[in-house]
């Protein structure tokens, strides 16, 4: 029989919150996460890009890129989730997902969009101001 992998959180009620957010503005990549990659790492088969590897303890840390908007991505940049692999312990150490600023300020208050894209309420200039600069550069 296949060893299966343990999840564990460095900070389980943050990164909860955060996958909070990503099912309400971006549901694709939640549905993805739970029902795709979740289901690949605990059976072994660990997705993503290798970013680390530490011999002494033996861990291996993964991003993995999760299904985002090409607009959402040039403002705020790619959503990915961060986990470590603990191979001696059958262990899956979830750490983060990123971008944090939006994905915090998403759970803290609803976000409104602008043409489609989450904008922050602490900087909705500078987002819309991104918005309106790659809809002119498309063009």
């Amino acid at each position: 029989m296949k060893q299966t992998y343990i999840f564990e959180y460095l900070n389980e009620n943050d990164f909860r919150k955060k996958e909070r957010t990503v099912r309400k503005y971006n549901m694709l990549a939640y549905k993805k996460l739970t029902f795709e990659y979740y289901p690949e790492i605990r059976n072994g088969n660990f997705l993503g890009e290798l970013v680390g590897v530490n011999k002494k303890v033996h861990t291996k840390d993964y991003e993995l890129k999760l299904p985002t908007d090409e607009l959402f991505i040039k403002v705020h940049g790619e959503i990915k989730l961060h986990y470590t692999v603990y191979e001696d312990k059958n262990v899956v150490l979830l750490t983060n997902i990123t971008p944090e600023g939006i994905l915090d300020e998403g759970h803290r208050a609803e976000l409104g969009t602008y043409k489609g894209v989450m904008i922050s309420k602490s900087n909705p200039e500078k987002d819309m101001f991104k918005v309106n600069l790659l809809n002119l550069l498309q063009k």
